[in-house]
């Protein structure tokens, strides 16, 4: 058990058992028996006051499919203020999943995980009321793209944040050198057997040469990036070592 306070993450859905099963396998499960990340659900449903438990309704103005109501929701999410206040621990970071947000990335993986709560609203219907929008402290989308609801976006959200909570990866190394950490794709990556239906694996790696292995991977990660990615290589500052491990590869090709 950790010693340090836990990540908390704080999510309203109308679907809470998603979360009750990702908190129980695999490094999550772990993380979450060892004390290092906390995962508290509240579903708006509870917070309602007629018997139906209603959460929806048609919109203002008319058009098609159903709102969120402000009511239930801004309660569960103020419920949970109640409860950090209660043990004496901040407010969440209130974060509304909606297809309207900027795009997650890594860097906002990084400022989350460096805050003590994370609160993520999961949307469904058409959207939730504007009055309750307007409480978050931010919005977020996973992309271009709609999905049925926020819970997706929230699964990732927490998955992201939490490998980069110490103790949460096994393997603290692989951090530093993934996909997206300094900007670039991940260099290709090979185990056994050395010979895959005719195809090899690239020398260098078996040469032992580390020097070498490093040059060859952060080359194979630049052209990955250019090729894959472009916008995000437009965006790299490229060194000396960097521009001349892409001309020893544009050489090759041209030899």
């Amino acid at each position: 058990m950790s010693d340090a306070p836990a990540q908390r993450f704080e999510v309203l859905s109308l679907f809470p058992e998603l979360f009750d099963d990702f908190a129980k396998v695999g490094l999550m499960g772990k993380a979450c028996a060892n004390g290092l990340i906390r995962i508290d659900t509240k579903n708006p449903r509870d917070f309602t006051t007629d018997r139906h438990r209603s959460v929806d309704d048609t919109p203002y103005g008319g058009g098609s499919g159903m709102v969120m109501r402000p009511d239930p929701l801004v309660a569960a999410m103020e419920d949970f203020d109640r409860e950090a206040a209660g043990r004496g621990e901040p407010r969440a970071h209130r974060v509304l999943l909606t297809p309207q947000g900027r795009v997650f990335d890594q860097g906002c993986a990084l400022d989350f995980a460096e805050k003590p709560a994370i609160m993520l609203i999961c949307g469904r219907y058409e959207g939730i009321d504007e009055r309750a929008c307007a409480l978050a402290d931010e919005q977020l989308s996973l992309g271009d793209f709609v999905l049925n609801g926020g819970e997706v976006a929230a699964l990732a959200v927490i998955e992201s944040v939490s490998r980069l909570i110490p103790g949460v990866l096994g393997n603290a190394e692989s951090l530093r050198v993934e996909s997206h950490e300094a900007g670039l794709l991940e260099h290709p990556q090979y185990t056994r057997p050395r010979v895959f239906r005719g195809a090899e694996v690239p020398a260098v790696l078996l040469s032992g040469d580390h020097g070498a292995i490093e040059r060859w991977r952060r080359q194979q990660a630049l052209l990955r990036t250019r090729a894959r990615r472009p916008e995000l290589f437009a965006s790299l500052q490229l060194d000396a070592g960097d521009r001349a491990l892409l001309e020893g590869a544009e050489q090759a090709e041209e030899a």
